[in-house]
């Protein structure tokens, strides 16, 4: 296959090239600079420039391919609500240059929207719509456009990780280089999925190629990590003091991040395995926070 691959040169892109290409497929990957262009060049893909906002470079790029894999998503936090509205955007301009088609689209989304009731153990067969989470629109998209007969699925995403960046808990490894010390909320036994980047693109690939319509896939290998001891691994890979914060000092103290760093977000990948017949075996996130490469932070 042929696959216009957005999020082409970001941390799950970027490897889900390789694991394209060395399984036999072509990849068409959208870039926006020419570092970009030279690196999907090395990585013995084609480069093609464009932009999120620049929708009809997303048509072009989709409708000469013979399947969409979706990665990409702007991370600023400080704008999360309009990077959620663009990526629904983005996701319904995909999907309207494959309509009519059955080729295949891909798109990422999160785990959370799994959960039937927040804080719950995130299932692939569930979708709560009405989740509180911006991003949830993204996955609006893709069911009005499964609704309709398209040859839509989702990957959703626990915390995916490496030795130089974690999901979520990268942000935490800034903010205790930041203030000096690494910390949780209360007794912090609330729990994160998560996977590993490696095994996360070996579940992309298996998604496009089985191109089953409606289909949900977790990127879990963990149910749940305490937050807890990921404070505490942080602490020991900085060598700097752990510390538990009430639910109040927290507030100022994460920012942003209080959103998610108190909550429950534990996921289920049984059903994906079994369907995909998909197996984790790469380290688990507090080793690679262990061995976190902290020059790349």
């Amino acid at each position: 296959m042929k696959i216009f691959l957005t999020g082409a040169n970001g941390f799950i892109g970027s490897k889900l090239v390789s694991e394209l290409i060395d399984a036999g497929h072509q990849v068409l990957g959208l870039t926006r600079s020419d570092a970009g262009v030279q690196q999907l060049i090395a990585a013995g893909a084609e480069a093609y420039r464009g932009d999120l906002e620049d929708l009809n470079s997303l048509r072009v790029g989709a409708a000469g391919c013979d399947g969409v894999i979706h990665t990409a998503f702007n991370h600023n936090f400080a704008n999360y609500t309009a990077n959620c509205d663009q990526d629904r955007r983005v996701i319904e301009t995909l999907g309207a240059a494959l309509q009519g088609s059955n080729r295949p689209l891909v798109i990422t989304s999160t785990t959370l929207f799994g959960e039937a009731i927040p804080g719950q153990l995130a299932d692939e067969d569930v979708f709560n719509a009405q989740h509180s989470n911006p991003r949830v629109t993204s996955e609006i998209a893709a069911q009005t456009m499964i609704d309709r007969g398209q040859n839509v699925s989702l990957v959703r995403l626990s915390q995916i990780h490496d030795t130089h960046r974690q999901g979520l808990v990268t942000f935490l490894v800034q903010l205790a280089q930041q203030t000096g010390q690494s910390a949780y909320v209360e007794n912090g036994a609330n729990r994160w999925s998560a996977a590993h980047v490696s095994d996360t693109v070996h579940l992309f690939r298996l998604a496009v190629e089985k191109q089953i319509a409606g289909a949900c896939y977790h990127a879990t290998a963990e149910e749940g990590v305490s937050v807890r001891s990921i404070a505490e691994t942080i602490g020991q890979r900085l060598n700097l003091p752990v510390i538990s914060l009430s639910k109040e000092a927290a507030i100022p103290h994460f920012g942003w991040l209080n959103g998610f760093v108190s909550k429950n977000m534990i996921a289920s990948s049984a059903k994906t395995k079994k369907r995909l017949n998909w197996h984790t075996n790469r380290p688990k996130i507090l080793t690679d926070v262990s061995n976190l490469n902290i020059e790349t932070i």
